[in-house]
């Protein structure tokens, strides 16, 4: 049987062995293990070579289980789970003292958010404890978006992973924490600034920190292909640039084709549209990856709404 499945009942049984499995939601696939074993948790770890100061995000099936993980809800996060749950947001919350340090890295906050797939709500539903599940790749690699990015990562290190098809959103959760009770922003996300401001006034965005970060996501270099990447303010410049060696082309709307040396090329949006590019935006990067390129030169995006979530990754992704 292919490790790829679509077996609910498979997956709570291995769950509840306390070994993994990868799972999807609307944003990227995660891997997953139960919050309260630490053979499960350590496994994260160690499966992902993901450093133990960086803290786990935990899923739960619904808004009304959130007590049960923290235990203190400020009145602006209260409102922003009602808004977007389940959806694209992570809440970074005072913890429940039942909530393992190794789950937060020794934080009194703990991540937690509800996923926006159906296939992980079953599952959580059917379990007796939450899910941690930090995206299912090593360690500052390309988050998966569909299951065979997963495969290829994990295959022989994982039982299962959950079929539920390509991730809608494609890139990871909005991370939200509170100082004072007001919003900042840890981790711009597949939820655009804006749309928070909307519902709770002005936001800080604080979102990069290299020593005991507050979320996971605030490490300056993530979610990187092995090839050279470079984001590019002009990316027919670059091209003529680096006209000595064979470049892949990650582009917002525009076809740069027509350079000798552009030997592959991924159009996130061929209509501009800043959702769908950023739906295609790992499973392109992956693409690119695979294609023996010496250079990918990717697009900066516009700096408003899901544009500087996309120039997020792609910054992070570039060295």
């Amino acid at each position: 049987m292919s490790i790829i499945s679509k077996d609910i009942e498979k997956a709570v049984a291995i769950l509840s062995a306390d070994k993994l499995v990868a799972i999807p939601t609307e944003t990227v696939y995660g891997l997953a293990g139960n919050i309260f074993s630490e053979n499960a948790i350590k496994s994260i770890f160690k499966t992902k070579k993901r450093p133990l100061f960086n803290p786990l995000i935990v899923h739960i099936p619904s808004i009304e289980r959130l007590t049960t993980v923290a235990s203190h809800i400020p009145t602006k996060a209260q409102r922003l789970a009602e808004v977007f749950w389940p959806g694209s947001m992570t809440l970074v919350l005072k913890k429940q003292e039942i909530i393992p340090d190794l789950v937060t890295a020794g934080k009194d906050t703990v991540a937690v958010r509800v996923p926006n797939h159906p296939l992980t709500i079953a599952l959580l539903r059917k379990l007796n404890f939450p899910l941690a599940a930090p995206s299912a790749n090593p360690f500052g690699s390309i988050s998966p978006t569909r299951p065979e990015h997963v495969a290829g990562y994990f295959e022989d290190d994982i039982e299962q992973i959950l079929d539920g098809g390509p991730c809608n959103n494609g890139i990871e959760s909005t991370i939200i924490g509170f100082e004072d009770d007001e919003p900042v922003i840890y981790r711009l996300g597949s939820l655009s600034l804006e749309d928070i401001e909307k519902v709770v006034g002005p936001v800080n965005v604080k979102n990069k920190k290299e020593e005991s970060p507050d979320a996971p996501g605030m490490l300056k270099r993530h979610y990187a292909p092995n090839t050279k990447t470079i984001l590019s303010e002009s990316i027919s410049q670059d091209i003529r640039k680096h006209h000595d060696k064979h470049i892949g082309v990650l582009s917002f709307s525009s076809d740069f084709k027509e350079y000798d040396n552009v030997v592959y090329q991924i159009i996130l949006s061929e209509k501009g549209d800043m959702a769908e590019a950023m739906s295609n935006l790992y499973d392109a990067m992956h693409r690119l990856d695979e294609q023996n390129l010496d250079l990918i030169i990717a697009e900066r995006f516009p700096d408003f709404g899901l544009g500087k979530s996309i120039n997020d990754r792609l910054q992070r992704a570039t060295f």
